[in-house]
């Protein structure tokens, strides 16, 4: 096994062992549920105990190894390798019981994305892919949509919980929307980016995201051969998301949300 398919094969483990832990959280009453960034913004228990344990995961199989998660657990690197982890990316769907969450692992070095992998608990689906290996899902190949017409793409979206950003990004819906088949916004951008990479969703655009948010998506769509660019942020001091399709629609998409 190379090194490269030997760090997959961790990230796909530690994913698969967190949304286990979700399950379990997921069948009973919600617990420890707090506020972040705004009122509407949680965070549980079943995010922290997804983040602990991937943390012991990571930490005693590469101790070398920096870590970037959402909830705030940070090491720094001395390999050059950093995992990047969303626990619980989805977290208002968990605690609504609605069945649409993810666990989202990355690893990058300098230049990016090295293996990313996106679990799916609900639906028993790993997405994964490692840098120049070819995204998957439950291991068969995927691709991006061949859909050229915006007029009849689904294009997925998701909105910040900043209302000031929610007037701007009312603002791009209402550009996109006459001139698409339809928007979705289901409530996981690690999963729409997942959905991207298989077709499920032609297209997909949303700002503000962070960089656990993308990390293991953006690097499968790329590989399932998406076009992704940044989307600049729709409030200063709110990070940039990213625009992704393949290449004609992305055109598409791109001449209306920066116009």
């Amino acid at each position: 096994m190379s090194g490269l398919d030997e760090l997959l094969s961790l990230a796909e483990e530690g994913a698969l062992r967190a949304g286990e832990t979700l399950m379990e959280h997921f069948i009973g009453p919600a617990s420890g549920v707090d506020h972040k960034t705004t009122e509407t913004d949680l965070v549980s228990d079943a995010d922290r105990a997804a983040e602990s344990f991937l943390l012991d995961f990571i930490s005693s199989k590469r101790p070398q190894d920096g870590v970037f998660a959402e909830e705030g657990g940070r090491e720094n690197s001395e390999s050059g390798l950093t995992w990047v982890v969303d626990p619980l990316d989805g977290t208002i769907n968990f605690l609504f019981r609605i069945p649409h969450w993810c666990v989202s692992v990355g690893v990058e070095d300098e230049n990016g994305g090295v293996v990313g992998v996106i679990r799916n608990p609900n639906l028993d689906e790993t997405f994964r892919d490692a840098r120049d290996g070819g995204a998957t899902l439950n291991s068969e190949p995927i691709r991006v949509s061949e859909r050229r017409e915006l007029a009849t793409a689904l294009i997925g979206t998701g909105f910040a919980y900043d209302s000031e950003a929610r007037r701007v990004q009312a603002e791009q819906v209402s550009r996109i929307l006459p001139r698409a088949r339809d928007i979705r916004r289901a409530g996981s951008a690690a999963l729409d980016l997942a959905f991207l990479a298989c077709g499920r969703l032609d297209g997909f655009y949303e700002a503000s995201m962070e960089r656990w948010d993308k990390s293991a998506g953006v690097l499968i769509a790329t590989e399932a051969g998406a076009t992704i660019t940044e989307l600049p942020p729709p409030k200063e001091g709110l990070s940039p998301g990213v625009i992704g399709a393949n290449e004609v629609l992305h055109r598409a998409l791109v001449e209306l949300l920066l116009a």
